[in-house]
């Protein structure tokens, strides 16, 4: 912790040396437009809304709409249950940290942080919460959006223009020299980097520094509770099942001489999960193997024949709802009665680069050690180093899983960010290392970990130790 401490102190030393990047514009231009347009505002009906914006960002967003990946939220209030029951476990982090207070802050839905924690969605002007280390909470809130903090338990101040939103907010930080947001200096974590450069400026300028809140949202918006686990764990089985059903509905294709294809299959498992419950963010990556030397392919409407002889990737997802926790797993097959040696070599670099990773994990915690996100990308890399085929492996190891697919909390990371962020407890990832060689074959296996009160519990159900032969596609 006292390495920890130091970080945030250099950080605030150097606060005014250091830029960061502001938010994808095409994002804010689609969120704010579509949402206005929803909530039927009279300068954001849809031919206004699509004048503003490009045909091909139209078309994503209604194919997203449509998609189920872009939602118009028409009701923001919250309760703001999270932050009750939270809040002074918050606090007496932050008086551990050596934090004056954590600042929260949001527009349009754009910090699934602040959003997250203080249960609201899209609202139409910006908004701030003070949460002090000893005190009150403070909620800085615009006059014409007084209605989603009407069951705020705690002080709330109220502005209208921009100085009196800047009086308000000094008065708020009066006294303060470090505040955490959910920034990351130079980018490091760029998951976490949800606070506009603009915004940083105003705190600061109006006197403390700006540090980030990383460790913060780790334990506070990242970690599961017991429902999230259980959610979590409930389609951890539903993705087994269904994927070990796809495997044996495209070997039973093959063998009939009639072999489905790459789009045709991903159907099937995107219905398949949702009768298995899994309505939120399901999806699916199905590739042959070529195919599968891309890691984010897609298929489109047919994709490749999957024959016989074919070596199969299946990456699948899903969760229950809205406040579920997602699952997130990959499994490899061949259709045929043998693996083919060369596969089954290439796929015990990988599995053995995983174990890698949850022995650390294990021996960590077993001696009462924390790890960081760097050290367990390491220990599955060191692996697939070590067997020539570290140039193969393109991605990180492993990527948080919260309420989001990809979440905020630590991700396994030492090749596309150094991920310093320590494994706190309750906090969820994905271990998935790939070997892709283009052109030729793909393979990855994944498997999700919880940090739970007695340490790192792998959560999918039997995790594949072997390419799973499929001799039903044989004749």
């Amino acid at each position: 912790m006292t390495g920890l401490k130091e970080t945030i102190r250099r950080n605030a030393r150097s606060h005014g040396d250091e830029k960061r990047r502001t938010l994808d514009p095409d994002t804010h231009l689609l969120g704010h437009g579509a949402r206005r347009a929803a909530r039927g505002e009279s300068d954001a009906g849809p031919a206004r809304f699509l004048a503003g914006i490009s045909p091909g960002g139209a078309l994503r967003f209604f194919s997203d709409l449509l998609g189920g990946r872009v939602a118009l939220d028409l009701s923001a209030s919250s309760d703001f249950a999270r932050l009750r029951s939270s809040l002074p476990e918050i606090q007496a982090a932050l008086a551990e940290l050596e934090l004056d207070g954590w600042l929260l802050y949001d527009l349009h839905a754009r910090n699934s942080v602040s959003g997250g924690l203080a249960g609201l969605g899209d609202l139409t002007r910006r908004w701030f919460v003070w949460l002090p280390a000893r005190g009150r909470p403070v909620a800085v809130v615009h006059g014409i959006e007084l209605g989603p903090w009407a069951a705020w338990p705690w002080s709330t101040v109220e502005y209208v223009g921009w100085r009196s939103l800047e009086a308000r907010l000094a008065k708020a930080l009066r006294g303060t020299d470090a505040v955490a947001m959910e920034i990351s200096r130079g980018d490091a974590v760029p998951a976490l980097d949800l606070v506009p450069l603009g915004v940083v400026e105003l705190v600061e300028r109006l006197g403390p520094s700006v540090v980030t809140s990383a460790e913060l949202v780790s334990r506070f918006h990242s970690a599961w509770d017991e429902e999230g686990l259980a959610s979590h764990l409930r389609a951890s089985k539903v993705v087994a099942d269904v994927a070990a059903r796809a495997f044996q509905r495209a070997a039973a294709a093959a063998r009939d001489g009639s072999p489905v294809h790459e789009g045709e299959l991903r159907r099937w498992i995107l219905g398949a999960l949702r009768e298995g419950g899994l309505s939120v963010g399901a999806d699916t990556i199905v590739a042959i193997g070529p195919n599968a030397a891309d890691p984010h392919y897609a298929p489109g409407e047919t994709g490749a024949a999957i024959a016989r002889g074919e070596t199969l990737l299946i990456d699948l997802w899903g969760k229950e709802s809205d406040g579920a926790v997602y699952a997130d797993q990959t499994w490899m097959g061949h259709l045929a009665a043998t693996v083919p040696e060369r596969v089954a070599t290439l796929f015990a670099v990988i599995r053995d680069g995983r174990d890698a990773a949850v022995s650390l994990l294990r021996e960590r915690a077993a001696a009462g050690r924390p790890t960081a996100g760097w050290e367990v990308d390491d220990a599955t890399r060191s692996v697939v180093r070590e067997r020539g085929w570290d140039e193969a492996f393109v991605h990180r190891t492993g990527h948080s899983i919260d309420r989001d697919l990809h979440g905020t909390g630590p991700n396994i990371d030492d090749l596309e960010t150094r991920e310093t962020r320590l494994l706190a407890r309750g906090v969820g990832f994905s271990i998935e290392p790939g070997i892709y060689l283009r052109g030729d074959l793909g393979m990855r296996t994944e498997i999700n970990v919880h940090m739970g009160a007695d340490g790192p519990r792998v959560t999918t159900p039997d995790p594949q130790h072997e390419v799973r032969a499929l001799p039903e596609a044989d004749a």
